[in-house]
């Protein structure tokens, strides 16, 4: 297998059209055809599901995707980091982030870097903190953003921001219109709720409420804050969300109170592998972090 066959694949995983991907890659159709063939040979298994008039991935190939993305991922990225150490700072910095406050922090630090590396590009990725920490094991960013919990047993983690955690209901609801600025976590036993995808946070919650005999009514798992602002916005439920002042406001159409506990605090940190060393790019950024 060689990487144009991987570079092939994507293409016509893309396309779901011989023909739009030869185009792509600006390659005749038969032989894109040919080499499509040979590597479903060389895998032993069909990737593609062919019919007169449509082109669909088998499960075999959805996962093989997978896979392709990662290792194209990975080449660019050497490339860069090689290129980087002949030239200095510039190439590509691979970043990942939560949401919440994450992105205004990236974009601040981006722009504060920016002006005094201008060769520099930006790749950024948004996810959740499980999900980037199994990125950064496969070396496919270098810096991140996270939230609390996680393990510091493969990366290093210097807290950078934290902030409540909140209730973000529609500004019809009842608890909206009541007095206050903040609630406490025993007004939400009973409500709907929409909570961050990660099941670390349920337990967490769960923390907050004293007492807490039966399960949370959780209606809705959500990982991103646009998500979490419409789903409250039309009622659904209340969304425990990060607070992320200056990103959510009751001026949206929702009310945003922080949730009255010690424990309800999230926190915020930059990360980077114990595994893997840093691009000198990556170095720089993380000292005009600090």
């Amino acid at each position: 297998m060689e990487l144009r066959h991987i570079r092939y694949f994507l293409a016509v995983a893309e396309e779901l059209n011989f023909t739009k991907a030869a185009e792509k890659l600006c390659i005749a159709q038969p032989p894109l055809s040919r080499q499509i063939k040979d590597l479903e040979d060389e895998l032993g298994t069909q990737l593609f599901i062919r019919k007169p008039h449509s082109l669909s991935l088998t499960e075999e190939g959805v996962r093989f995707r997978q896979y392709a993305v990662h290792i194209m991922e990975l080449v660019n990225k050497s490339i860069d980091d090689v290129k980087e150490m002949e030239t200095g700072l510039g190439g590509r910095l691979y970043i990942a982030s939560v949401e919440g406050a994450a992105p205004r922090l990236l974009a601040k630090w981006i722009a504060a870097f920016q002006k005094e590396n201008p060769n520099v590009q930006y790749d950024l990725w948004s996810g959740t903190t499980d999900e980037i920490i199994s990125r950064m094991e496969k070396g496919l960013c270098e810096l991140a953003v996270i939230m609390t919990p996680f393990s510091e047993e493969k990366v290093n983690a210097v807290e950078v921001l934290s902030e409540p955690w909140a209730a973000i209901m529609s500004k019809d609801d009842p608890l909206a219109k009541k007095k206050g600025s903040t609630v406490t976590p025993e007004e939400l036993v009973e409500r709907e709720l929409i909570i961050p995808s990660r099941e670390s946070r349920r337990n967490e919650i769960r923390t907050w409420i004293s007492g807490l005999e039966k399960p949370l009514n959780v209606r809705c798992r959500i990982a991103h804050i646009m998500n979490a602002v419409e789903l409250a916005r039309n009622g659904v439920g209340i969304t425990i969300f990060p607070a992320s002042f200056g990103i959510i406001s009751s001026e949206e159409g929702v009310v945003v109170k922080a949730i009255k506990h010690r424990d309800a605090v999230a926190r915020y940190f930059i990360i980077w592998s114990k595994e893997r060393p840093l691009s000198k790019t990556a170095e720089a950024f993380l000292e005009s972090v600090r």
